[in-house]
């Protein structure tokens, strides 16, 4: 099982990323949240990750906080919640604020995200209350933010925004309508983490 990976990061393509581990480069697939969290390409990072072992493929997640990983983990385990749609759950929402859906009972929100109607909503409150791993304070600090190095064109920013979007469940049209109002001057990154927080905020 790997649980950590530390190298340099040599690629980012939402939600994917690649990471050079002594010249073995491990492509794992990340929630927004770490996403816009990583440093520059090229610079150290270190994530924790969580190996899926399939017939077809062995794929690997990466989480820049210790407790995104356990929420995953958690998540993966209720009756029809998959990793992309847990990765999609924990791209709209942090832990915290996903504690507090549970705790409040609060399905609406949680069918702001893609893939998740009401019944899923239902089903994963239900559910999740009983599988909250623990909480430690000081362990769920968020990766340091780094400016990235160089600027994308406003073009290649939106189209990979997009892109990424609509790999976490949005339709093509929804993911362009999320992104119509935000700054194009921006990063990919900052654009989804705009485009993400002007859905839940409504």
């Amino acid at each position: 099982m790997i649980g950590r990976l530390s190298g340099q990061l040599v690629a980012k393509q939402p939600p994917w990323i690649v990471i050079d581990v002594h010249g073995v480069g491990y492509e794992l697939e990340t929630s927004m949240n770490t996403l816009v969290a990583l440093p520059a390409i090229n610079e150290s990072v270190s994530l924790f990750t969580h190996l899926t072992i399939r017939d077809d493929a062995h794929l690997l997640y990466g989480f820049g906080r210790e407790h995104e990983r356990a929420l995953f983990r958690a998540l993966i385990k209720v009756n029809g919640v998959g990793p992309k749609l847990a990765l999609a759950i924990l791209s709209g929402m942090d832990e915290d604020a996903f504690m507090r859906c549970v705790r409040d009972d609060d399905s609406k929100a949680l069918t702001t995200l893609p893939g998740v109607g009401k019944k899923t909503a239902e089903r994963l409150i239900i559910e999740m209350r009983d599988r909250f791993p623990e909480w430690e304070d000081g362990s769920n600090a968020l990766l340091p933010l780094e400016a990235t190095n160089g600027r994308a064109s406003a073009h290649n920013s939106l189209a990979d925004a997009e892109a990424a979007l609509v790999s976490l469940g949005y339709k093509l049209t929804e993911a362009s309508k999320m992104l119509a109002d935000i700054d194009p001057d921006q990063s990919t990154e900052a654009l989804i983490k705009a485009a993400l927080t002007q859905r839940m905020s409504g």
